[in-house]
């Protein structure tokens, strides 16, 4: 399989600044040279003017509750809703357009691909008008990679992805990351169905007039059940138009950390490829934790934070230390996204007193000098995971 390492924060950056243009940009689409795909391009309405970035998100823990779509778009004062399904899908091999074959991970295994699926009539209204078009091509059983995932893969217009069920996706076109929601491949619903693609995870939202964040929440309480937290985020609040917008993506993880090829363990556990855990997970001593078995791009990372905590007086603060790498879903749940600590650059410490779903204590200066070390805190998710930390950026200078 080929892999992509490496610690690479100048594409971190890239992929960071072209996502805070979030569904408001021009449409800057590849087509597929193929004759479908062609027609789809021609019929595509051309730009006379830039869109207003109007499109809200919106998520709920767990995935978005069924009949969320119609609910929220019969709330007042919201013209459209696109409600994006998104899974894990296993891609067991992928050809060029000129039919080599690219991706072909080791016998047994496949690789996890973050893939959205969309009602494509719903989901043209939330692209540029040169990109609605695609849509087309998605609802003949096409699919489209955001540029990462292009990048990644070294695929383009006309190359195939294979999933382990054997169902083929051509893919028509390549997509900027935030037309996609920083997805790695967009199908439709039908295609996604056929790849283990069935969960509702986020909706984008077009208010008239445009609210804040705050009134729009309001509105959309009536949508979820009683006592069940809703996220939303205006335009420009968030880089990642998707469901646990504050973390990073798989596809940063991968272009940062390397791609694996897993396979599902009982217990909502992965089986993750030798090769790769020989390649990229390590064992070091890092002070205050002792022996850390994690990604071996993080350690610099995690040793720093510790030394100056350590320089600082504050060793104090680190009490217990609970694990990094752990290949596994979110939460041990079979049917969620696949858990950071997969990658080795999530770790937990100071588990009592912090546990998931409680109200955080960890001490405020603590969680300081390891945001400034990169390190995002889990005490400010939507549901609070006080005890976790991963890998956000890299470190602050200064």
């Amino acid at each position: 399989m080929r892999r992509a390492g490496g610690f690479l924060a100048a594409a971190m950056a890239g992929f960071v600044v072209g996502a805070v243009l979030t569904l408001a940009t021009q449409g800057r689409g590849q087509p597929s040279p193929e004759p479908d795909t062609a027609q789809v391009e021609t019929n595509a309405p051309p730009v006379t003017v830039s869109q207003k970035p109007e499109t809200f998100l919106a998520w709920t823990p767990g995935g978005l509750p069924a009949g969320f779509g119609e609910r929220a778009e019969a709330r007042p004062n919201i013209d459209r809703v696109a409600v994006v399904r998104n899974d894990v899908a296993w891609l067991s091999r992928s050809f060029s357009a000129e039919g080599n074959l690219v991706d072909r991970p080791p016998r047994g295994f496949a690789i996890p691909l973050d893939v959205a699926a969309v009602d494509p009539r719903a989901f043209a209204h939330f692209l540029p008008p040169a990109d609605r078009g695609l849509m087309v091509a998605l609802g003949r059983g096409q699919g489209i990679l955001g540029a990462s995932s292009a990048e990644l893969r070294g695929l383009g217009p006309g190359a195939t992805l294979e999933f382990t069920d054997g169902v083929r996706v051509p893919i028509a076109a390549v997509l900027p990351d935030e037309l996609v929601g920083a997805n790695e491949l967009m199908v439709s619903r039908d295609v996604g169905r056929s790849i283990g693609v069935v969960h509702d995870r986020y909706a984008l939202l077009q208010p008239d007039p445009v609210p804040t964040s705050a009134r729009l929440r309001a509105v959309l309480s009536g949508a979820v059940a009683a006592g069940k937290p809703v996220r939303v985020r205006a335009p420009g609040e968030t880089p990642y138009f998707r469901q646990g917008d504050a973390v990073l993506p798989p596809v940063a993880l991968k272009r940062l950390f390397g791609e694996f090829a897993a396979r599902p363990g009982p217990g909502g556990t992965l089986q993750l490829d030798p090769a790769w855990v020989r390649a990229h997970i390590a064992t070091r001593r890092v002070p205050l934790l002792g022996a850390v078995r994690c990604n071996g791009a993080l350690f610099p990372q995690l040793i720093g934070a510790m030394r100056e905590l350590e320089r600082r007086g504050l060793g104090g603060l680190v009490r217990t230390y609970h694990g990094c790498y752990v290949p596994k879903r979110v939460l041990n749940v079979p049917s969620a996204t696949i858990s950071h600590h997969t990658w080795g650059v999530a770790f937990d410490i100071n588990l009592s007193g912090n546990f998931f779903g409680e109200k955080p204590h960890q001490d405020p200066r603590l969680v300081r000098i390891l945001q400034r070390w990169g390190f995002i805190w889990g005490g400010r998710f939507i549901v609070p995971d006080g005890n976790h930390f991963e890998y956000k950026r890299p470190p602050s200078a200064g």
